[in-house]
């Protein structure tokens, strides 16, 4: 995929400019910078990985794309760990929650970090198998149940990508009740 597939998969979610977002497991920031491109430069966005590397390539990645202009703000840590954040209009997880097997205490806690009508932007794996790189992937229905269980609004598909790795990709919206 690339920085237009990426927009493509997450503009659908009807995403308002500006607010404050966080892309929790945010690596390299494939999926920050095409956040950064949809909310536009009054957005501010909170880039949390636990990787130091990962943070300063996506450092230098948002440097050479929009010449480091623009609130993206660099946090190294695990986003299972306190973090000071304030209240968020939005949170994009992108192929990050499928580290993690109990799926439903991390969404519960990414509810936490979202201001009342916040929104979550979830990107994964359509798939319900793993393998030992993506280990506990979920498909978008799967997501549909835990995100129930986790107190938000039923998920919205938005859109789909195909991968060569595991089938597809899918992208979801769902909003804090």
């Amino acid at each position: 995929m690339n920085h237009e597939d990426h927009i493509n998969l997450i503009s659908p979610a009807g995403l308002k400019t500006a607010g404050v977002w966080a892309d929790l497991g945010a690596g390299i920031g494939a999926f920050t910078l095409a956040l950064r491109e949809v909310l536009g430069p009054q957005a501010e966005i909170f880039a949390v990985d636990k990787d130091r590397n990962s943070l300063d390539e996506l450092q230098r990645r948002h440097h050479k794309r929009f010449g480091g202009v623009g609130g993206l703000h660099f946090l190294r840590a695990d986003f299972l760990d306190p973090l000071e954040l304030p209240p968020l209009n939005g949170v994009l997880m992108a192929n990050s929650l499928h580290f993690y097997h109990d799926k439903v205490s991390i969404l519960e806690r990414v509810r936490g970090f979202l201001q009342p009508g916040g929104l979550l932007v979830l990107v994964e794996y359509n798939v319900d198998k793993g393998n030992p790189w993506v280990p506990f992937p979920l498909s978008f229905q799967t997501f549909v149940e835990l995100a129930s269980q986790a107190g938000f609004q039923t998920p919205r598909l938005v859109g789909k990508h195909p991968s060569s790795f595991l089938r597809e990709f899918f992208a979801a919206r769902a909003e804090t009740t």
